[in-house]
This record gives C-alpha cells, sequence and structure tokens, in this order.
C-alpha cells in the first residue's frame, strides 16, 4: 500500500480496497479510517491531528473484536474500524438511526451487536458485511457521508493497517 488518504468518492472506496487487501495480507488485527472533523461552516478541517478520535463517552476505540484499543481522551473526528468482516463504529442517537437506514440499502451488512455503556453519550457498532471488499469499501464511504455528514469531497486516512 503506497498511499494512505482520498478526497474524491471513486479514490476513497479505492483506498478504502486497498487497505482491506493490505490488513488482509499483513494479517493485522484490524484496519481503522478517520476523517478530518467538521468546522461549524460545514466544511472539513483537515488540520486535525491524526490520532484524534471520534469517541462515544469518551471509551477510547474498541477493535472490530470489541476490545478497546489505544487512543485519545478526547473528541475527535469519526473512525471506522474493520477486521474479519465486522466494521465497528461508534455513533450517536442521531448516527445509528442514519446507520439503520444505511443498512436498508445495503442488505449484505447487519448489525450484530450495539454496546452503549453507561459512561456514554452514543453506542458502538459492529456490522457484519457478508460481501466482497468492494462492496464494504462503498459502504464505509456511505457510512462517512450519510451517517457522519461528510461533504462528498471530506478527506479520509487510513491511519492504521
Amino acid at each position: 500500500m503506497t498511499r494512505f488518504d482520498a478526497a474524491t468518492a471513486d479514490t476513497r472506496q479505492e483506498l478504502f480496497v486497498d487497505a482491506i487487501r493490505a490488513h488482509t495480507e499483513r494479517d493485522s488485527t484490524f484496519l481503522t479510517i478517520e476523517t478530518a472533523t467538521v468546522d461549524a461552516d460545514g466544511t472539513d478541517d483537515t488540520s486535525e491531528s491524526d490520532d484524534a478520535t471520534h469517541e462515544v463517552g469518551g471509551t477510547g476505540e474498541a477493535d472490530a473484536t470489541g476490545d478497546e484499543a489505544d487512543a485519545t481522551d478526547t473528541d475527535g473526528p469519526p473512525w471506522v474500524q474493520y477486521a474479519d468482516g465486522t466494521l465497528n463504529l461508534d455513533c450517536t442517537d442521531d448516527e445509528l438511526d442514519r446507520l439503520k437506514s444505511l443498512l436498508d440499502e445495503f442488505p449484505s451488512f447487519t448489525i450484530d451487536d450495539l454496546a452503549t455503556p453507561d459512561e456514554a453519550d452514543g453506542t458502538n457498532v459492529r456490522v457484519m458485511a457478508r460481501t466482497d471488499d468492494k462492496r464494504v469499501g462503498e459502504f464505509v464511504d456511505r457510512v462517512f457521508r450519510q451517517v457522519y455528514d461528510r461533504s462528498d469531497g471530506y478527506r479520509a486516512w487510513v491511519t492504521a493497517v
């Protein structure tokens, strides 16, 4: 894998597919994709540090198996993790509603687990993906655009493979 960010729908989806393949070839624990934060005017803020995470209640990122990974304690941009056919993401209540609506368009994706810690303001969601890497890449792009309300030109980074 030679590139780690992209800012158009086609290049983002290619990036996600390449990252999934690299993750599989390396037999890594999980891969993580992040976006920039969104400013009050609705534009992506690409000045955000790469180690910031979108957290629910400051619990830290959990890998796709449900184990908590190292993360900062500050809120940050949204992230999606992938491992062994499972997507892992944190959602507020509104984001969870949008995710459920999106799943109606992707029948090969189903919610496997919802976890809402007492101290959290949202939900950690694990989504099973029973499909090919290209469809997973398309779904992840739609998650960022529709669930996390990113613009069509948002920039995504693969921060861990």
